[in-house]
């Protein structure tokens, strides 16, 4: 499909394959960064301070984990060879992988989860391999209960941030939700009645001026900027490396979930920016995956994988440029080198990011419930998307429903979109079409 057909469909300012002026890229790169970069630095930051690690690894492994991030954006979206999608999706690590990281680093510390990284890798790229058996349990009907599932989690953490942030003092504070609330407004006007890159910057812009807001309320902490150092070069094993058997199973759960997560979250990225992700496309994606996970173990990081969140922002912005999401890894290597402007963006508060999150989640279950629109809601797909629904939004916000589970099936349920995703496919299969269904379906697909 030509990259003009895919912004007429898509009403797209700058489809996949358009390549927007070089300041443009930075700004529009810089957009997607801020949406992820919590997200990328929070991973280590949990376990160096579950594992009790001192203040120089823990600066350590976040510049590795931002700059693997960086090296796996690259290879995602700009593609090397059979690896990569070619699409706009920014890479990083994932909540999925703290539980068994603190469990291994527990026993055999950072180079046992060094270890399990890199040999879990593979489990990804072979599977890989296996994606066309997979595309096909992946009809419209899955995905778009997947889209939809993925904003739809990811909403309580931008009303989370909105607030303040879980644990703060002021959480829900008058002040934190005025700020987010400003922010949303700017965001949502630029969106909507900008011209230009007033338009396709709304999430950067709407971000910036709740920045500036913040700093004379006192919101803004500089002095993570002034300690960090100026450059940080990751080495290869800086703190050794160990391979073991157990600790790769308890990666394995972990790695599994990531495939799961990457197929949707590809099939969303080619449903936002009508790009067909054939098994190949999502193949070479999964592959990507897993090679920036051992490219991530390699620089002493931990394993990388998409990033739901950033998905949102094509939709709102009009921009699928894989163009715009190699220049955001090009960026994130700079900020894995450079830790004080890598601090520098993790100083944005939390209101200004639910301002913006809450908005680009909430676009993301719209483009899910948009997909969903052109399925027929027979009694069988009604129950279908209901069950994957309820189950993958009763984890979310009742986590404590799957605690008392063997230790590998809450690491794979833990997520509500890991949750959905796999009560979608596997009732998919096991509920069949009646005759009736089947020939519905076939008439609606002669009328399409």
């Amino acid at each position: 499909m030509s990259s003009s057909n895919e912004k007429q469909l898509n009403n797209l300012k700058y489809g996949v394959e358009d390549n927007p002026a070089l300041v443009t890229k930075i700004i529009l790169g810089f957009q997607h960064i801020f949406a992820a970069f919590g997200g990328i630095i929070v991973v280590p930051l949990v376990i160096a301070g579950a594992l009790k690690f001192d203040t120089d690894t823990s600066m350590s492994l976040i510049s590795a984990s931002i700059l693997s991030a960086g090296i796996a954006t690259i290879i995602q979206a700009r593609g090397i060879g059979k690896v990569g999608a070619r699409v706009a999706c920014i890479m990083g690590t994932d909540f999925t992988f703290v539980s068994p990281s603190i469990s291994v680093g527990s026993v055999l510390g950072l180079p046992g989860i060094i270890g399990a990284t890199i040999l879990g890798s593979f489990l990804e790229i072979i599977l890989s391999y296996f994606i066309k058996p997979l595309m096909k349990i992946f009809p419209p009907l899955v995905t778009g209960t997947v889209v939809s599932l993925i904003g739809l989690t990811l909403l309580p953490v931008s009303i989370d941030w909105a607030a303040g942030g879980v644990g703060s003092a002021d959480y829900g504070s008058l002040t934190n939700v005025s700020i987010a609330m400003v922010v949303m407004m700017i965001t949502l006007l630029l969106n909507r009645y900008g011209k230009g890159m007033l338009s396709s910057a709304s999430v950067l812009i709407g971000m910036a001026v709740g920045y500036i807001i913040c700093i004379p309320l006192g919101k803004v902490d500089f002095s993570s900027v002034t300690q960090a150092n100026f450059i940080a070069i990751p080495q290869i094993f800086q703190y050794g490396v160990t391979f073991d058997l157990k600790a790769l199973i308890a990666f394995l759960p972990g790695y599994f979930v990531a495939t799961i997560g990457t197929v949707g979250c590809l099939k969303a990225i080619g449903e936002v920016s009508d790009v067909d992700m054939a098994d190949k496309r999502v193949g070479s994606g999964v592959l990507a995956d897993g090679v920036g996970s051992m490219l991530g173990g390699l620089v002493g990081a931990f394993p990388n994988t998409s990033f739901s969140q950033n998905v949102g922002l094509i939709p709102l912005t009009k921009v699928a440029s894989k163009h715009v999401a190699i220049m955001a890894g090009i960026l994130l290597v700079i900020l894995g080198l450079f830790p004080q402007f890598a601090a520098l963006i993790n100083g944005i508060p939390q209101p200004v990011l639910g301002g913006v999150g809450i908005v680009m989640f909430g676009t993301v279950a719209a483009a899910g419930i948009k997909t969903l629109s052109r399925v027929e809601i027979n009694d069988r797909n009604l129950l279908i998307i209901a069950t994957s629904i309820g189950l993958g939004l009763g984890v979310t916000f009742r986590p404590e429903f799957i605690s008392q589970l063997p230790e590998g099936l809450q690491m794979i349920f833990s997520s509500g979109i890991s949750t959905g995703t796999i009560v979608a496919l596997l009732l998919n299969i096991i509920l069949i079409e009646d005759k009736n269904e089947k020939n519905n379906k076939e008439l609606d697909r002669e009328a399409m």
